[in-house]
């Protein structure tokens, strides 16, 4: 399937998409100091594998959790900003709003705390909501606590001036300004928070680090997935990603995408070369007790309800343990993500399987891992899953017609809901005829949010789909055919870079949220 066009300089095994020449050779020792020193990075890390044994590695699979994914917590410091204005005679003595008084603003903190405890309680991610703090000028936000460490501010804009909300600003951190119309009493800045503050009395946007969609009135659940868009940012920026035989992107120039994410989303690539990955196979091999555990592991994998073997055993046992040589690796070097370059190719001869079956289980387990190595695409699949809490499935797309385009892939999770395993049938991975991958059967009418990256890191575009059918082509296997409501056309102009990332559920309000924030743009075609 490689270019004919495109001659690549090394020996190259076939990959599931044409990629060029930025395939690693076989037999690679090429360590992350050599990206390093190609792409003019700054080195984040230290290459994981090195001189390390079996037995190390194996003990970190033994101790590693079911579930590997520990979301730090969204650091949340709710601020009020108020004002106790005095009566005067025969003038205007205070501003629109109903909270006037110190006994109204000890009532609206404790109002503000029950509402927070809430969200706490119903958010599917950790929040860390730190005590309110009732401020009424600008000198009393240096003394306010734990705004120093906070991610996110939450301004409840009962009253007060723009001499907070500029000292505010000065703090560097991220704000949502929530506003009361009808949830309690009236806040001044429900009124005037868009003249006043957002656009200086001017026509256009006048601050920085604030915009429109910063503003919250009443609504909690408006408030809960800006929280949600911003705990998944939090734990997607410095993500630490092993790349298996090097990081790569699909039919870029070496380095130049690795480089943009380390800049952009500041990734810390960490390189385990093939000479290791291999020698630690070979170790883990002729280990009895791990070749055990690998067939019991596959045991129970192919027990579970809805799952048809249709490829050699010998392919699911040796992807469970190579399982436990990556789950080894991950946790050793401090890691939830990994990505396979030369995942086609080079890993067989080292593996004796294919590596689709191993990516899927790791992700099913709350592991990212991603096949191709492709850091064009990367980022979204970690974002998507930091925000959604779920799998996320790297797949190829197709031309867009009818509204429909087919979406696959041979890695793909079978837990996309984030519990419940689908239906599965273990399949040869397509393209080689080998190894173990698994067919996932989606459901017919599932919403899919699909994110498709530019190779610049300048534009995501990002599609709402509905599952309209898992058919069974001759192509990579886990596979759907997406239905989508925009216009083909307009799909297919504006469909940039190659890979997409799919996961289920709509997260469209949050992505774009995120996203600003990392000078990215969202292209919404519904």
């Amino acid at each position: 399937m490689t270019d004919a066009k495109l001659k690549p300089p090394i020996e190259t095994r076939p990959r599931c998409c044409p990629c060029g020449g930025n395939t690693v050779p076989l037999g690679s020792s090429f360590t992350r100091r050599d990206f390093l020193k190609g792409a003019g990075l700054t080195a984040l890390g230290t290459v994981a594998a090195g001189s390390l044994a079996w037995p190390v590695v194996s003990s970190r699979a033994a101790a590693a959790p079911a579930i590997a994914y520990r979301p730090a917590p969204l650091k949340v410091k709710p601020i009020l900003a108020y004002d106790t204005p005095q009566r005067r005679p025969q003038t205007s003595w205070r501003s629109w709003g109903g909270i006037e008084t110190e006994a109204q603003a000890r009532e609206e903190v404790g109002r503000i705390q029950g509402e927070l405890a809430a969200i706490v309680e119903r958010a599917e991610f950790p929040l860390d909501v730190r005590p309110v703090s009732a401020i009424r000028r600008a000198a009393d936000v240096a003394a306010a606590r734990d705004i120093a460490d906070a991610d996110i501010l939450l301004v409840y804009a009962a009253g007060g001036w723009l001499d907070i909300f500029d000292a505010l600003a000065k703090t560097g951190k991220d704000r949502i300004f929530f506003c009361r119309h009808k949830s309690g009493p009236v806040y001044l800045w429900y009124e005037i928070i868009s003249p006043r503050y957002l656009r200086r009395h001017t026509d256009a946007l006048a601050v920085e680090g604030v915009d429109e969609d910063d503003v919250v009135i009443d609504s909690q659940d408006e408030l809960l997935w800006r929280l949600r868009a911003l705990a998944g940012l939090r734990n997607t920026l410095g993500t630490r990603i092993l790349a298996v035989g090097g990081p790569d992107a699909w039919a870029q120039p070496a380095g130049v995408v690795p480089k943009l994410v380390v800049d952009t989303w500041k990734f810390d690539i960490v390189t385990v070369s093939y000479d290791d990955l291999g020698r630690l196979i070979k170790e883990a091999r002729a280990d009895a007790a791990a070749v055990r555990r690998a067939r019991s592991r596959a045991d129970a994998y192919l027990r579970q309800p809805g799952t048809t073997l249709e490829t050699e055993r010998s392919f699911v046992d040796n992807a469970l343990l190579l399982d436990e040589v990556f789950r080894g690796l991950l946790e050793e070097a401090g890691c939830r993500a990994l990505t396979i370059n030369g995942c086609m190719g080079t890993i067989m001869p080292l593996a004796e399987t294919s590596a689709c079956l191993t990516l899927s289980t790791l992700n099913d387990a709350g592991y990212l891992a991603f096949c191709e190595s492709d850091f064009v695409v990367i980022p979204s699949g970690v974002l998507l899953s930091n925000i959604s809490g779920r799998p996320v499935f790297l797949n190829d797309p197709t031309y867009p017609h009818d509204g429909i385009i087919t979406l696959a892939h041979c890695t793909a999770p079978r837990r996309m809901d984030g519990r419940k395993a689908e239906p599965a049938r273990i399949l040869t991975h397509f393209e080689s005829d080998y190894g173990a991958a698994p067919k996932v059967e989606m459901p017919k009418g599932r919403l899919l949010t699909n994110i498709v990256p530019d190779f610049a890191s300048k534009r995501w575009l990002g599609l709402l789909g509905e599952i309209e059918e898992a058919p069974f082509l001759p192509i990579c296997r886990s596979q759907i055919d997406v239905r989508y409501k925009c216009d083909d056309r307009t799909l297919a102009k504006r469909m940039p870079g190659f890979h997409w990332m799919t996961g289920y559920g709509d997260f469209t309000k949050e992505l774009p949220y995120a996203l600003k924030r990392v000078g990215i743009a969202w292209d919404f075609l519904g």
